[in-house]
């Protein structure tokens, strides 16, 4: 399955974005800023900065709002910050991303730290710019959801969960609890600021949380499904690493089958909470389904 044109239309134009970005960088740490730009620009999908952009039209009749740019690449520095730390010898341990040298490999150890809590910094710095949106209460809202979806709560305490599960047995809610934080925080984050950003009524942004909720988790299940039997040249990096370490995954715990129809329950479902929108909310649907028929 392909994305449809609009959506890879909104891709380019957050890569045009992110590019304007690292050009505009100056200071005297350029090795710090290519890294910055080498862990960022390397081919990545950019859903999560789509699924802005898609929830910020929805709530908004169909037109960008101004600024909303910055908030869907926000969401791609933050991504791209976890993804270095993530492939850390202290995390994941790995030499490749997206078929290139993971961050540390290409620099160093040190400057891939470096690099990754840059990157978070210049995730809030986007979201606090008066050019992001002219109500500051709206920008504040924006900073407030994102340290929620990556700190404790979120992102960073689902990693620590998941560096737990390598010396103890998980059960299947507590898989999901912590994929809810690793995974799905952050995709929900994208969705929902959309919505905060473009002034969502009460009713669509409830319904774009519940959708990113069971996308989020739906999509960590499609990457256990491709950590188990997918193509190592299409994933970019080692297929079958979870399993060497003996992490839980929801393949393991539920089984192939089970897993693959859990995650296309979850994804009615997501698609179920935007029926009220009915084709405007095509795109956030299109992107939905994609997450879990994707190869790499």
């Amino acid at each position: 399955m392909s994305l449809p044109a609009s959506v890879r239309d909104d891709a380019s134009a957050i890569e045009t974005h992110l590019e304007r970005l690292f050009d505009g960088m100056t200071g005297p740490a350029t090795r710090l800023s290519d890294a910055m730009r080498y862990a960022t620009m390397n081919g990545g999908k950019r859903l999560r900065g789509c699924l802005v952009l898609a929830a910020a039209r929805l709530a908004n009749d169909g037109d960008l709002p101004d600024g909303a740019m910055n908030v869907a690449s926000s969401v791609e520095c933050l991504h791209a910050y976890s993804l270095i730390h993530d492939d850390l010898p202290a995390m994941d341990d790995s030499d490749t991303r997206r078929g290139k040298p993971s961050c540390h490999i290409a620099f160093d150890e040190a400057t891939a730290i470096l690099a990754g809590d840059a990157l978070q910094t210049v995730a809030f710095d986007l979201l606090a710019m008066p050019a992001t949106h002219a109500d500051g209460m709206v920008r504040a809202a924006l900073v407030l959801a994102l340290a929620g979806a990556a700190g404790l709560d979120g992102m960073a305490g689902g990693q620590m969960l998941d560096l737990e599960a390598e010396s103890r047995v998980m059960s299947l809610d507590e898989v999901r609890r912590m994929q809810a934080m690793k995974t799905g925080a952050l995709i929900q984050y994208a969705a929902a600021a959309g919505g905060i950003h473009a002034g969502a009524e009460a009713d669509l942004q409830t319904a774009l949380e519940l959708y990113a909720r069971d996308l989020g988790l739906a999509f960590q299940i499609a990457d256990d499904l491709l950590d188990y039997d997918g193509d190592a040249a299409l994933l970019g990096k080692p297929a079958g690493q979870d399993a060497d370490r003996g992490k839980a995954s929801f393949v393991a715990l539920m089984g192939l089958e089970p897993a693959r129809q859990a995650a296309a329950q979850l994804i009615d479902g997501a698609e179920a909470a935007l029926a009220p929108w009915g084709t405007a909310a095509d795109p956030l649907c299109f992107i939905a389904r994609f997450a879990i028929e994707r190869r790499s």
